[in-house]
């Protein structure tokens, strides 16, 4: 998906206008992965930064981007719901940095999207609720993954420093989010 999304970008010439096609990959992600539905055109603006006025050149190239993101919406929503999201093929382990940088941009992606989500989630995993901790695993490993630089000095301060951690964290990954995103599901079915 995002192949075809990096492909629309740069034949358009958008580079410099919205976000990268990873950026873009994990912001849908957290946005499929929301308690409550949020319509795309409610969150689609923030791709190019949150202007009024779209980048693209006619109405047509605007018609052909929103589709690539519902599209990519839709797939991942029914992976997260089916329990078969997995990282996409360009996100990695780095031993140089820990993660590629792929994975950063699709992790900062991530956590702008879960900032339009935070209120539904905090109404229906409070603080004093037992879901709160997969919720708080989940944001806190992206959080990690997005700058494992400064989370490693900071594990290292406490001695706790293990790079093996950080590849724990990127292979839970796809466990904890699928089950978040379902445990949400359910709460918000069952209201």
């Amino acid at each position: 998906m995002t192949n075809s999304l990096a492909q629309f970008i740069t034949e358009n010439g958008l580079e410099a206008f919205v976000l990268s096609a990873e950026q873009t990959e994990g912001f849908v992600t957290a946005m499929a992965a929301a308690p409550n539905l949020i319509d795309p055109s409610e969150w689609l603006a923030f791709m190019w930064g949150g202007e009024d006025e779209a980048p693209f050149n006619n109405p047509e190239q605007l018609e052909a981007y929103a589709g690539i993101i519902v599209d990519m919406w839709n797939a991942q929503r029914q992976a997260l719901l089916a329990n078969e999201w997995t990282w996409p093929e360009a996100c990695a382990l780095s031993e140089a940095e820990i993660v590629n940088q792929a994975t950063r941009e699709y992790c900062e992606g991530m956590l702008q999207g879960w900032t339009l989500a935070r209120d539904d989630w905090e109404t229906i995993m409070p603080e004093e609720s037992p879901e709160n901790a997969l919720l708080g695993g989940v944001l806190l490993s992206i959080s990690l993954l997005f700058d494992p630089e400064s989370a490693l000095a900071t594990m290292d301060e406490l001695g706790a420093a293990e790079l093996a951690q950080f590849e724990e964290i990127f292979n839970g990954m796809p466990v904890m989010l699928c089950g978040l995103t379902m445990r949400g599901y359910q709460m918000v079915e069952q209201l």
